[in-house]
């Protein structure tokens, strides 16, 4: 009996994954030697490590690594490029006209290609890509991922702030989750749409 191979490449060395050695995390596969955290490269667990960006931590410092910049900004390693997926469809045309089967992971409806937003190897409806918490639109450059629950970093660095740490963060993250089942997130509301402008440098004229 022959077995075929696999087409997964590893998120951190790029190298073939296989099965027996394959760890998929937020849709993404790595080689459990290589599930580690950037900043201590220690071996992390699916219930010990934080992502942002697509760069993985250990909560622990993670949480250090945040209270010594008091933001985003400094000292987190800028987050790996993304690289285009490799299509496994037998062109781009018939991806196109035949459907997808790719399911949008806030609303799990089908998600086409012309509205698709791809993150840390799940798929997102453009007007589904939002803050868990506020509702503000995301974009690959202003979001945070804590246990695979979408935070805008204003948003993120708040609710940080109101405690010195991230546990509250979770706990209201899965309250959510067990609450509402996969609904959209909220709608943003007028002052958050405010904060996301000013956010980005854009004044009300």
């Amino acid at each position: 009996m022959s077995f075929t191979g696999t087409l997964d490449k590893c998120n951190v060395c790029d190298k073939t994954v296989y099965v027996v050695d394959m760890l998929s995390i937020e849709g993404m596969p790595y080689h459990k030697s290589c599930f580690r955290c950037t900043h201590c490269k220690g071996t992390l667990q699916m219930s010990n490590y934080s992502s942002m960006d697509g760069v993985l931590y250990c909560k622990t410092h993670f949480e250090q690594l945040f209270k010594e910049s008091g933001n985003f900004s400094k000292n987190f390693q800028p987050g790996k490029t993304e690289k285009p997926e490799l299509t496994r469809t037998p062109s781009k045309i018939s991806s196109i006209f035949c459907g997808t089967q790719d399911k949008c992971a806030a609303c799990e409806k089908t998600v086409y290609p012309l509205e698709k937003i791809q993150m840390e190897g799940e798929c997102f409806h453009k007007t589904c890509f939002r803050c868990a918490h506020g509702g503000c639109t995301l974009t690959h450059s202003s979001y945070a991922s804590l246990d695979s629950v979408l935070y805008c970093r204003h948003h993120f660095n708040q609710l940080f702030m109101e405690k010195g740490n991230y546990a509250h963060v979770l706990q209201a993250a899965n309250h959510r989750r067990t609450a509402s089942g996969n609904t959209l997130p909220p709608e943003p509301t007028e002052d958050v749409a405010v904060e996301a402008k000013e956010e980005n440098g854009v004044s009300e004229s």
